[in-house]
Protein backbone atom coordinates (compact mmCIF):
# COMPACT_ATOMS: atom_id res chain seq x y z
CA UNK A 1 0.00 0.00 0.00
CA UNK A 2 2.96 2.15 0.64
CA UNK A 3 4.49 1.82 -2.22
CA UNK A 4 1.01 2.42 -4.07
CA UNK A 5 1.19 5.45 -2.36
CA UNK A 6 4.57 7.03 -3.08
CA UNK A 7 3.77 5.94 -7.01
CA UNK A 8 0.90 7.46 -7.16
CA UNK A 9 0.88 10.29 -4.50
CA UNK A 10 -2.41 10.17 -3.11
CA UNK A 11 -4.56 7.33 -0.99
CA UNK A 12 -6.07 4.65 -3.17
CA UNK A 13 -9.39 5.77 -2.68
CA UNK A 14 -8.52 9.12 -4.33
CA UNK A 15 -7.91 7.52 -7.50
CA UNK A 16 -11.26 5.27 -7.36
CA UNK A 17 -13.13 8.65 -6.76
CA UNK A 18 -11.24 10.36 -9.36
CA UNK A 19 -11.76 7.53 -11.97
CA UNK A 20 -15.78 7.62 -11.20
CA UNK A 21 -15.75 11.55 -11.69
CA UNK A 22 -13.90 10.83 -15.15
CA UNK A 23 -16.61 8.25 -15.71
CA UNK A 24 -19.75 10.36 -15.01
CA UNK A 25 -17.98 13.16 -17.20
CA UNK A 26 -17.73 11.22 -20.11
CA UNK A 27 -21.26 9.83 -19.86
CA UNK A 28 -22.77 13.56 -19.78
CA UNK A 29 -19.83 14.46 -22.66
CA UNK A 30 -21.55 11.72 -24.80
CA UNK A 31 -25.09 12.67 -23.47
CA UNK A 32 -24.42 16.33 -24.77
CA UNK A 33 -22.70 15.35 -28.09
CA UNK A 34 -26.06 14.33 -29.36
CA UNK A 35 -27.61 17.69 -28.34
CA UNK A 36 -28.09 19.98 -31.13
CA UNK A 37 -26.35 22.94 -29.26
CA UNK A 38 -23.56 20.85 -28.60
CA UNK A 39 -20.68 23.25 -30.26
CA UNK A 40 -21.98 26.37 -28.54
CA UNK A 41 -22.02 24.35 -25.36
CA UNK A 42 -18.13 23.18 -26.11
CA UNK A 43 -17.42 27.21 -27.34
CA UNK A 44 -18.95 28.50 -24.13
CA UNK A 45 -16.53 25.78 -21.81
CA UNK A 46 -13.35 26.57 -23.97
CA UNK A 47 -14.42 30.22 -23.65
CA UNK A 48 -15.03 30.43 -19.88
CA UNK A 49 -11.61 28.26 -19.27
CA UNK A 50 -9.41 30.62 -21.54
CA UNK A 51 -11.09 34.09 -19.52
CA UNK A 52 -10.93 32.19 -16.29
CA UNK A 53 -6.95 31.28 -16.82
CA UNK A 54 -6.03 34.85 -18.68
CA UNK A 55 -8.18 37.06 -17.09
CA UNK A 56 -9.61 35.96 -13.83
CA UNK A 57 -6.72 34.23 -12.40
CA UNK A 58 -3.98 36.84 -12.80
CA UNK A 59 -6.28 39.52 -11.69
CA UNK A 60 -7.24 37.70 -8.22
CA UNK A 61 -4.50 36.40 -7.62
CA UNK A 62 -2.69 40.14 -7.76
CA UNK A 63 -5.77 41.24 -5.18
CA UNK A 64 -4.59 38.38 -2.71
CA UNK A 65 -1.41 39.40 -2.98
CA UNK A 66 -2.31 42.97 -2.20
CA UNK A 67 -4.25 42.23 0.55
CA UNK A 68 -1.23 40.00 2.16
CA UNK A 69 0.99 42.53 1.84
CA UNK A 70 -1.61 44.82 3.16
CA UNK A 71 -2.60 42.41 6.20
CA UNK A 72 0.79 41.67 7.33
CA UNK A 73 2.49 38.79 8.27
CA UNK A 74 1.01 34.85 8.87
CA UNK A 75 -0.59 35.76 11.69
CA UNK A 76 -3.13 37.59 10.15
CA UNK A 77 -3.92 34.76 7.98
CA UNK A 78 -7.58 34.45 9.24
CA UNK A 79 -7.98 38.13 8.79
CA UNK A 80 -7.32 37.23 5.08
CA UNK A 81 -9.75 34.66 4.46
CA UNK A 82 -12.29 36.60 6.28
CA UNK A 83 -11.90 39.04 3.76
CA UNK A 84 -11.38 36.04 1.37
CA UNK A 85 -14.55 34.12 1.86
CA UNK A 86 -17.38 37.45 1.62
CA UNK A 87 -15.36 38.54 -1.87
CA UNK A 88 -14.87 34.97 -3.77
CA UNK A 89 -19.25 34.59 -2.86
CA UNK A 90 -19.60 38.07 -3.70
CA UNK A 91 -17.71 37.78 -7.17
CA UNK A 92 -19.62 34.29 -8.48
CA UNK A 93 -23.03 35.97 -7.39
CA UNK A 94 -21.64 38.81 -10.11
CA UNK A 95 -20.79 36.24 -12.05
CA UNK A 96 -24.24 34.33 -12.09
CA UNK A 97 -26.35 37.45 -12.11
CA UNK A 98 -24.19 40.08 -14.27
CA UNK A 99 -26.38 39.71 -17.81
CA UNK A 100 -29.86 40.40 -15.22
CA UNK A 101 -27.81 43.41 -13.76
CA UNK A 102 -26.44 44.86 -16.86
CA UNK A 103 -30.41 44.80 -18.50
CA UNK A 104 -29.10 41.58 -21.34
CA UNK A 105 -32.05 39.46 -21.27
CA UNK A 106 -34.57 40.87 -19.42
CA UNK A 107 -37.53 40.27 -21.74
CA UNK A 108 -36.51 36.34 -21.64
CA UNK A 109 -36.36 36.78 -17.17
CA UNK A 110 -39.48 38.58 -17.09
CA UNK A 111 -41.22 35.64 -19.14
CA UNK A 112 -39.70 32.73 -16.85
CA UNK A 113 -39.92 34.80 -13.48
CA UNK A 114 -42.74 37.17 -14.20
CA UNK A 115 -40.52 39.66 -11.95
CA UNK A 116 -38.24 42.33 -14.11
CA UNK A 117 -34.65 41.97 -13.81
CA UNK A 118 -34.50 45.90 -12.42
CA UNK A 119 -33.60 44.87 -8.72
CA UNK A 120 -30.73 42.64 -9.11
CA UNK A 121 -28.14 45.49 -8.80
CA UNK A 122 -29.63 46.59 -5.35
CA UNK A 123 -29.84 42.50 -3.96
CA UNK A 124 -26.71 41.80 -5.14
CA UNK A 125 -25.25 45.03 -3.31
CA UNK A 126 -27.19 44.47 -0.02
CA UNK A 127 -26.19 40.40 -0.06
CA UNK A 128 -22.45 41.29 -0.62
CA UNK A 129 -22.73 44.32 1.80
CA UNK A 130 -24.19 41.54 4.31
CA UNK A 131 -22.18 39.04 3.71
CA UNK A 132 -19.17 41.03 4.13
CA UNK A 133 -20.79 42.37 7.57
CA UNK A 134 -21.16 38.77 8.68
CA UNK A 135 -17.57 38.21 7.88
CA UNK A 136 -16.78 41.44 10.05
CA UNK A 137 -18.72 40.24 13.24
CA UNK A 138 -17.34 36.76 12.88
CA UNK A 139 -13.72 37.80 12.60
CA UNK A 140 -14.88 40.29 15.23
CA UNK A 141 -15.69 37.64 17.55
CA UNK A 142 -12.60 35.70 16.90
CA UNK A 143 -10.55 38.36 18.01
CA UNK A 144 -12.38 39.02 20.90
CA UNK A 145 -12.45 35.14 22.17
CA UNK A 146 -8.93 34.55 21.26
CA UNK A 147 -7.12 36.76 24.11
CA UNK A 148 -9.04 35.64 26.49
CA UNK A 149 -8.13 31.50 25.64
CA UNK A 150 -4.43 32.47 24.99
CA UNK A 151 -4.44 34.20 28.84
CA UNK A 152 -6.49 30.94 30.31
CA UNK A 153 -3.97 28.45 28.80
CA UNK A 154 -0.98 30.63 30.01
CA UNK A 155 -2.06 30.47 33.67
CA UNK A 156 -0.96 27.15 35.97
Amino acid sequence: MTEFRRGYGAAPWHLVLLLGCFAVTGWVALRLSAEPAAGRMLLWFVGAVIAHDLLLFPFYALVDRALRAALGGPGRRSALNHVRVPALASGLLLLVYLPGILGLGGATYTAATGLTPRPLLVRWLLTSAALFAVSAALYGLRRRRSPARRGRSAAP
